[in-house]
């Protein structure tokens, strides 16, 4: 079942609040989606570290495709 932009905002915000997140959905379908998340959280974490954290926070919702991007503030 997909994900509605609402319900994936609410899971990034949840677990990175104070940060700045673009989601797009990728496909016009409410499966594909890119996010970009721009935190100070991800501060002396490497690429790979952060979207793991990223990954964690949607664990367990039915998301088709997520094309991560992380940024540091």
């Amino acid at each position: 079942m997909p994900i509605k932009e609402a319900d994936l905002r609410g899971l990034l915000e949840g677990s990175f609040p104070d940060s700045e997140i673009i989601i797009e959905d990728m496909a016009g379908d409410d499966d594909h989606w890119k996010a970009t998340i721009i935190s100070g959280v991800f501060e002396g974490k490497s690429r790979i570290e952060q979207h793991k954290m990223v990954q964690d926070s949607v664990k367990g919702h039915d998301i088709h495709a997520l094309a991560i991007k992380t940024k540091r503030k």
